[in-house]
């Protein structure tokens, strides 16, 4: 409730009054106690630990919404959950165009996010999608609150997330450095059953691909004496991050600083970075987590919520959305 509460807030109106708890069977059970009819109604959204029963909540208040007549249900989901799960792997399934689906088909007629983990979710939806940026306030956040942050250096603790970096590191005049090498690990892709043949000699042979091999791990760029700031989009075990703080420790950067839009941090996380050489770990508050916040005292919240707020209002009054993506390109 708390960044719903901050929402309505900075936009002067009050919370609608619901009512959502789980029958003694697991059963979800949402009851709207304001009438919506005619009304635009917008439903903020966190993920909790329990991301399913999140979202079923949120698909049945939307299609109560609907069925309740409500002009418009716009969704407001900092998070988007399964978004990890955007690509074929072997006999599995794109799991996010699924989500997407359902919350299309639940009622919702748009969706306000942010930080997607690849903008190409996008199309999974056939309603109006706004992908909002976090990177403004962590870049606020690192200039006023690090200091000597001209001899840092942004760390891409993978190849997947070196656009990213690049990005921060441009906007911000600095270097930047990418991990590279065997520990990062490949979902492999394919069908690895061979297809029942009868006479095997009547198929021409069909030339494989070769495997990849990986370098030894090695970080590219220099990263000796100056202050190394990994990025990513979401920070989940953490056990990535703490990899590769170590390496770059190895290689005489300090302080470490961990920055993510998206502080999912399961399991064990909060004790992990707590005992890893990472000196800060800066997050926004797209995602609750304040318990993790009490079990590692590194962690440190960035609040999006004037953003979000922004974009509500701009919606709701008809407004161009273009100013909340000023200076920011296709490849961002």
């Amino acid at each position: 409730m708390e960044l719903a509460n901050r929402i309505a807030e900075r936009l002067g109106v009050e919370l609608g009054k619901t009512e959502v708890y789980q029958e003694s069977n697991g059963e979800t059970h949402v009851q709207i106690k304001d009438s919506v009819r005619g009304k635009d109604v917008y439903i903020i959204q966190t993920m909790s630990s329990n991301v399913n029963q999140c979202l079923m909540e949120l698909c049945v208040m939307a299609y109560g919404c609907v069925t309740s007549s409500a002009r418009s249900v716009c969704g407001v989901l900092p998070y988007l959950p399964y978004s990890k799960q955007c690509k074929m792997r072997k006999r599995g399934s794109i799991v996010c165009k699924l989500i997407a689906s359902l919350l299309c088909r639940a009622g919702l007629t748009h969706l306000i996010t942010m930080d997607l983990h690849q903008k190409e979710i996008q199309g999974f939806f056939n309603i109006p999608v706004d992908n909002l940026r976090a990177s403004p306030f962590l870049l606020q956040y690192i200039q006023e609150e690090i200091p000597d942050y001209r001899n840092a250096v942004i760390v891409a603790k993978s190849p997947a997330s070196a656009k990213r970096a690049q990005s921060l590191a441009e906007r911000l005049r600095l270097c930047i450095a990418v991990i590279h090498g065997d520990s990062e690990t490949d979902l492999l892709d394919g069908r690895h059953s061979p297809p029942a043949v009868r006479n095997a000699g009547a198929i021409p042979q069909i030339p494989l691909c070769i495997p990849k091999e990986k370098p030894p791990i090695s970080v590219v760029g220099d990263v000796e004496g100056r202050i190394a700031i990994i990025v990513d989009d979401i920070i989940d075990d953490a056990v990535g991050f703490v990899a590769a703080a170590e390496m770059l420790r190895e290689r005489g950067a300090g302080p470490i600083i961990a920055m993510a839009t998206h502080a999912i941090l399961s399991a064990d996380a909060p004790r992990i970075l707590q005992d890893s050489a990472i000196s800060q770990v800066i997050v926004t508050n797209t995602i609750p987590h304040w318990s993790q916040k009490r079990q590692c005292s590194k962690i440190k919240t960035v609040d999006v919520t004037l953003i979000l707020c922004e974009a509500v209002r701009r919606i709701h009054c008809r407004e161009s959305m273009s100013f909340l993506f000023h200076n920011i390109g296709a490849d961002d």
